[in-house]
């Protein structure tokens, strides 16, 4: 069936519905709309959902989160564990609490529990409760980090981490068996009163949540000593991370202001361009902020509170957003010297990174003699590393982290957890008062001893059909015309994750990584590229990364390979 049929069978189906019926005549004219609406569907992946809001196959609506939800129920009771029940959550998104709920009542109409928090909570709370109750799974409606007109719907395994590839593709199945008149919810009161649907909140799991939180304190005298005389300002984007954070960092006896304009939950986000921490405007309220109540370090949580960025102070009163990279290696160092300053750390002890991160912990974790593993991105796998320790008992989880913002330290949430980060930020950084200097300053301690990295992302926004062909062709040219070298510099060895097999010299060995759509090449002196299509958004990423031994250094030469490489995307 072409678009045009599909969207006419919408006009058909849902001709009861007053709102889907106005909104899709509102396009009627608009063929290049209706095209990209309906030329097809919404696909269901490893991190579930993710899509513009609005009605049609190819969008994020009321609709679509039935099918899916349909879909899971069918998958969980084919597996025999429906009478588990499942985790529903929801952050401060247009229409979250409306899917979260069409969600719970989805899963009613299918016999299976619902347990549906009471108001919006973070990415990593659902992970928690997800373990904390056993569940056989849990939902969050969430699109992260994007901007205002998405929205999504991240489906949890009983670990606690994000849906696997194999059970992704097995609710597929389902999902696209289904027809939307197969999907519809339970009546509210109906599930209440057959003890399928079941509201819980601080009492079931906030509590106990914040609890363990505190227990991933590397030095908690230390806090308890200098907390209190730490400044922080703190955003939470008008995101999730409002209450959770705030609770944590007044526990903690930490000094902190939040930015006013941006505390309060708003889904239209209007005090930034998008809700993402990683982009240094997010700080344009907080660092004016910092400076007026005299703050070091600033930092501020994304929408479903599972990344954090930062800025920090250095000795001369200037400001500098941090990259995601350098955040998390001054978390692995401060975890890594605490560890070995109170005689706690293991020697299995093991960190584990995604392909796309900085080396530069590489060169932490050998100086301390911890294993580093790397991952495909996406922090489901880092999940899986954390499952096979804790089964065969080879390594003690400390720390893993993504480029993009996401870090965890503790084992009783599987995904980035930005409340875990806010911890491991406050610590650090009264670590660094005790020695004193700044977080800023650490940062340069560690280049110094290491070497200088520098880490660049480049993202382009290819929507739509004629992007997503444009993004299969880029794919091909590249794979069929492979790089011999980059800004002067020998490509050694390329790994093909979509192959996988990485070549060198001519020789071929076999990658121990799923296959990804990824190219990754290995260039001389310890720099690399890595391109590959985002898993979430209509976009195309390149990751540039080089090593130097000074900062003027590094920055030349990560600015030469970007601006080569970049015309790769062309």
């Amino acid at each position: 069936m072409g678009y045009r049929e599909e969207y006419e069978r919408w006009l058909s189906m849902f001709a009861a519905d007053a709102d889907t019926v106005n909104e899709l005549k509102s396009i009627a004219g608009d063929e290049k709309e209706i095209e990209d609406r309906f030329y097809t569907e919404l696909a269901f992946g490893t991190a579930g959902l993710r899509g513009v809001l609005g009605m049609g196959t190819n969008r994020m609506n009321i609709y679509n989160v039935r099918r899916a939800t349909t879909g899971l129920a069918r998958y969980l009771i084919a597996q025999g564990v429906q009478d588990r029940g499942v985790a529903v959550a929801y952050d401060s998104r247009i229409k979250s609490d409306v899917f979260a709920k069409e969600t719970a009542l989805t899963l009613a109409a299918n016999g299976v529990k619902a347990y549906l928090f009471d108001a919006l909570r973070p990415v990593p709370v659902l992970s928690y409760t997800v373990r904390h109750l056993g569940t056989a799974a849990g939902v969050v409606i969430t699109a992260s980090h994007n901007p205002p007109q998405y929205n999504g719907y991240k489906v949890y395994a009983a670990d606690g981490a994000q849906l696997g590839p194999e059970a992704a593709d097995a609710v597929t199945k389902y999902i696209r068996a289904l027809q939307y008149a197969d999907c519809v919810p339970m009546d509210e009161k109906e599930a209440l009163d057959k003890g399928l649907l079941r509201i819980i909140g601080a009492k079931e799991v906030d509590d106990d949540y914040i609890a363990m939180i505190k227990t991933l304190a590397q030095r908690p005298e230390l806090l308890a000593a200098r907390g209190k005389d730490l400044r922080i300002v703190y955003t939470p984007l008008h995101g999730s991370g409002n209450v959770p954070v705030q609770r944590l960092l007044k526990e903690l006896g930490v000094h902190y202001t939040v930015v006013p304009e941006q505390e309060a939950p708003d889904g239209r986000f209007p005090t930034v361009k998008a809700p993402n921490p990683e982009d240094p405007n997010a700080f344009t309220l907080a660092i004016p902020l910092a400076k007026q109540v005299g703050a070091t370090v600033a930092f501020g949580t994304d929408p479903d509170c599972d990344r954090l960025g930062a800025a920090v102070q250095d000795g001369q009163g200037e400001w500098h957003t941090l990259t995601g990279n350098q955040i998390a290696c001054l978390m692995l160092d401060h975890i890594l010297s605490s560890k070995k300053q109170t005689g706690a750390l293991p020697e299995n002890g093991a960190a584990v990174k995604s392909v796309v991160s900085t080396e530069l912990a590489r060169a932490i974790c050998d100086d301390y003699g911890v294993k580093l593993y790397e991952v495909l991105t996406g922090f489901k796998f880092i999940g899986e590393k954390i499952q096979q320790f804790e089964e065969t008992g080879s390594h003690t989880f400390l720390f893993g982290f993504e480029e993009s913002f996401g870090y965890l330290s503790g084992t009783q949430v599987r995904d980035k957890d930005g409340v875990n980060a806010s911890l491991l930020l406050c610590e650090a950084a009264c670590a660094c008062m005790d020695r004193g200097e700044t977080l800023y300053d650490a940062l340069q301690r560690l280049y110094k001893k290491y070497g200088y990295f520098k880490e660049k992302s480049i993202s382009v926004t290819l929507p739509g059909k004629d992007g997503v062909a444009k993004i299969a062709s880029i794919m091909a040219s590249i794979r069929e015309n492979p790089p011999r070298e980059v800004a002067g510099l020998r490509v050694l060895a390329v790994r093909d994750f979509k192959t996988g097999i990485r070549t060198a010299d001519g020789k071929e060995e076999a990658l121990d990584f799923p296959k990804s759509n990824v190219l990754y090449y290995e260039i001389e002196g310890g720099n690399w590229l890595c391109i590959r299509p985002s898993g979430t958004e209509p976009k195309i990423k390149l990751y540039v990364a080089a090593r130097a031994d000074t900062q003027p250094a590094v920055d030349a030469l990560n600015d030469r390979m970007a601006t080569e490489a970049q015309r790769w995307l062309e």
